[in-house]
């Protein structure tokens, strides 16, 4: 691997470092708040890769001239970009900012039930929870609840 190819795919290089980051924060935090802030990382890794797919070099944006009739006037020696991955991403992020709001809501809501916003800790009070049901009610079951 030489350093022109290195340079030459650095958004991609940025793309992957990124998005491991983010997988990372994900699957090795028991923070809620920060798996939201590694979800977002991941989330901007892909943003990043689709809008450098979607870049064309000399490329311009994609809107034809018309004459003064009114017909659109198309010169096919102009190389046009195409605004479709932008449009997708424009569409991504709000969907990215409604999703960590709602995850965000959802941390607040455990917080106030729970007490705390640790993964570990809040399934010991699960299963404190759920053996003093069974303790409660489980001859009802047949010792099974």
């Amino acid at each position: 691997m030489t350093l022109e190819f290195f340079l030459g795919h650095v958004n991609y290089w940025l793309f992957i470092v990124l998005m491991m980051t983010g997988f990372y924060i994900v699957v090795s935090r028991g923070n809620y708040v920060k798996k939201i802030v590694g979800l977002n990382i991941f989330q901007v890794a892909v943003f990043m890769l689709y809008i450098s797919i979607g870049k064309v070099t000399g490329g311009t944006a994609p809107i034809f001239p018309t004459n003064s009739q009114g017909k659109i006037k198309i010169d096919p020696e102009i190389v046009y970009s195409n605004p479709l991955p932008h449009v997708l991403i424009l569409t991504a992020i709000v969907v990215g900012i409604a999703t960590t709001s709602l995850g965000l809501a959802l941390i607040i809501r455990i917080r106030e039930e729970y007490d705390t916003i640790e993964e570990d800790d809040i399934l010991e009070i699960e299963a404190a929870m759920a053996q003093a049901e069974n303790d409660e009610h489980g001859s009802a079951m047949g010792g099974r609840a």
